[in-house]
């Protein structure tokens, strides 16, 4: 590359951790898209190992150290040959020849290398009108055999970056304070921070009101640092995403309304004397075979970023499954980008086409993001169906270096592009430069949802199983308002969510964007309760001069109103349930607010929450074992297991 010189001559400072942030991030992204570059540093780092190895560090001479404890200042110092021979400036000297020394000899004895070349295909992309791009995806060349055999397989490009994690980014055990084994490099991922949602009083804010949402990423994220061993950032913990990645058993909708609300209330486990309201969606379930026409363009990132066996592999195996649920009136068309974006596939109902053109995916270049987001949404609109399914499937790691890159760009795009009846689904794939709250915006953004694929189960969960859900929007802009009874309830805090929350005046503003509900999805959401009466303390504004609140007698304990619109219409509907105090039940009887709950004290212990009361994993783990119930796809067993590991993880 043009610029390779330049950071090739920063390749030694990079492994020896002395760049700056800036240029520490500068260079990643530049390996990241350049393989001569990773050759070269992967060479460098494998004759320092060596070198290492080779070469014993000998004691400092007594000279020396005498020297250094005597601290003597004097006016002046005569320079003898020990201070020559001591100097750092002629140890590295020496050090630096004797490494070329030694790799010299190394070079030589690896005479038989074996180098495996790779055919390069090459898509002529279809021109489309009005959109000069021109776009030509080539396979990456395989590196040698020799780098590749001394490369540890846990490395992220094949070797470990020796960067200090920055705040908040290191995942220590609580007892040691010692860190958990990194086995691969996730500075680069980034999260946005959550403040957590806090107690308030029913006195003085009667009314909570928030989007729902459908997504599911954070579960299958968590999932990812637990199955490694690792205990997640905490702002990886969106507690909302965890607990609405299980089904429950909530009843399917009977009446005009496409889903049904459901409500549960029990004591909490983790606080007592307070206690747990559920409220609960459940979509209604569309057949396959029922379901619209679609119209799929899929956004495909073919970046360098996505060169991982853990990306766009695992990306070509998800497509696989999803085209293979196709129906022949269905039409795909394939967008991808790199450098630049191009229409690999125009759009056609043909499986076979469609596989060969996923199978001859290739990465490689930087990532012009904007540029793939625009034409995807040109060809979406130019294959529109009326009363279909038209969606962009966007798949990457989110990220974006090219063109239309920040998030506020990026959300502004996809805004202006949601208007016209082409809703967004957000599969997010890979490790270590992750960019999860780019991906998070941008499907709230585009009338979507964002799930997170993290192996090809999760991709059969995701595009097989939900595939209603996933692809076909039922009810859009729905929110929920709940006001509590300040007789019955002295205060209530919203677990999660912390990103959906709503203005009171915004549930009844219909210009108000919310989320999305899909055919078959559910939405859980969890308030603890302080009761009237109780003790604990909640901070309050206190009295007014001009205003006095009156309380009035109610047998409530709060009232549950829902606003939602049709797929195809701009009004908005009102549903509106009350709870009457006495449907207070035992979490011991079971129910969906038995798991709900297990899964949400999970997400509190991850996150280190304030509010996290006598939380513990032993409670989590025997509420969540007697609430298992059939569990047919074995997602609740593999949440205790997962709840076992945080517990051995976090001594």
């Amino acid at each position: 590359m043009k610029n390779c010189k330049k950071f090739e001559k920063q390749l030694t400072a990079y492994l020896n951790g002395e760049l700056s942030e800036s240029a520490f991030q500068t260079l990643e992204k530049h390996l990241n898209s350049c393989i001569s570059c990773r050759e070269e540093l992967e060479l460098q780092r494998s004759t320092l190992h060596l070198l290492g190895a080779t070469l014993e560090a000998a004691p400092a001479p007594e000279e020396l150290t005498a020297w250094r404890k005597s601290r003597v200042r004097k006016p002046v110092h005569k320079s003898t040959l020990a201070d020559f021979w001591y100097s750092p400036q002629t140890r590295a000297a020496l050090i630096t020849a004797a490494a070329c020394s030694l790799f010299v000899v190394l070079s030589l004895s690896f005479v038989m290398v074996t180098v495996v070349k790779k055919e390069d295909v090459r898509f002529e992309p279809k021109e489309v009108a009005e959109h000069n791009i021109a776009f030509e995806a080539k396979s990456v060349p395989v590196l040698r055999q020799t780098a590749a055999a001394m490369r540890p397989k846990e490395d992220f490009y094949g070797f470990v970056a020796p960067k200090p994690a920055p705040a908040g980014k290191a995942y220590a055990s609580k007892s040691s304070g010692s860190m958990l084994p990194n086995k691969r490099v996730f500075d680069a991922e980034q999260y946005d921070m959550i403040v957590e949602n806090v107690f308030k009083t029913a006195l003085e804010n009667p009314l909570s009101t928030f989007s729902i949402d459908v997504d599911r990423a954070a579960y299958a994220n968590v999932r990812r640092f637990l199955t490694q061993d690792q205990l997640p950032p905490m702002d990886a913990v969106r507690i909302e995403e965890m607990v609405n990645y299980f089904d429950y058993d909530y009843p399917q909708p009977a009446g005009e309304d496409p889903f049904v609300v459901s409500m549960e209330v029990a004591d909490c486990p983790w606080n007592p004397g307070n206690q747990l309201a559920l409220i609960g969606l459940q979509g209604l379930e569309i057949e396959t075979e029922d379901l619209p026409p679609n119209n799929l363009v899929f956004l495909l990132d073919v970046s360098g970023s996505m060169n991982d066996s853990d990306k766009l592999p695992l990306l070509q195996s998800a497509m696989k499954l999803l085209v293979n649920q196709l129906r022949p009136e269905d039409r795909v068309s394939i967008v991808v980008y790199a450098g630049a974006a191009g229409l690999v596939l125009e759009p056609t109902a043909d499986k076979g086409r469609i596989l060969d053109a996923v199978k001859r995916l290739n990465a490689g270049g930087s990532t012009a993001g904007g540029a793939g987001i625009e034409l995807a949404y040109k060809i979406a609109k130019q294959e529109f169906i009326p009363d279909g399914n038209n969606r962009v499937i966007l798949a990457t790691d989110g990220d974006f270096n090219v063109g239309a890159s920040s998030d506020g760009d990026l959300v502004r795009l996809i805004e202006e592009k949601r208007d016209s009846g082409i809703y967004l689904t957000v599969l997010g794939f890979g490790t270590g430069n992750y960019k999860d709250s780019k991906m998070e915006k941008l499907a709230d953004s585009g009338y979507g949802n964002y799930a997170y694929i993290d192996d090809i189960l999760e991709a059969k969960k995701v595009l097989v199983k939900e595939m209603g859900g996933t692809l076909v929007t039922i009810a859009k802009d729905v929110k929920v308002q709940v006001e509590f009874n300040p007789s019955r309830v002295k205060g209530y805090r919203l677990i999660g969510y912390e990103n959906r929350m709503l203005a009171a005046a915004d549930f009844n503003d219909d210009l108000k964007d919310a989320g999305e509900l899909g055919a078959g999805h559910t939405v859980t959401a969890l308030y603890e309760l302080i009761p009237a009466g109780s003790e604990m303390d909640i901070p309050m504004a206190g009295e007014l001069k001009y205003q006095a609140t009156r309380v009035l007698e109610s047998d409530e304990l709060m009232t549950v109103k829902l606003r939602y619109k049709k797929p195809d219409e701009n009004e908005s509907k009102l549903i509106t349930r009350a709870v009457a105090v006495n449907e207070i039940q035992s979490l011991e009887s079971g129910g969906n607010i038995g798991f709900a709950s297990a899964v949400a004290e999970f997400g509190m212990l991850l996150r280190g929450s304030e509010f996290k009361g006598n939380s513990s994993y032993d409670d989590i783990l025997r509420r969540a074992k007697a609430a298992k119930g059939s569990d047919d796809e074995g997602y609740r067993a593999e949440f205790i297991r997962l709840v076992e590991k945080a517990q051995l993880l976090d001594q």
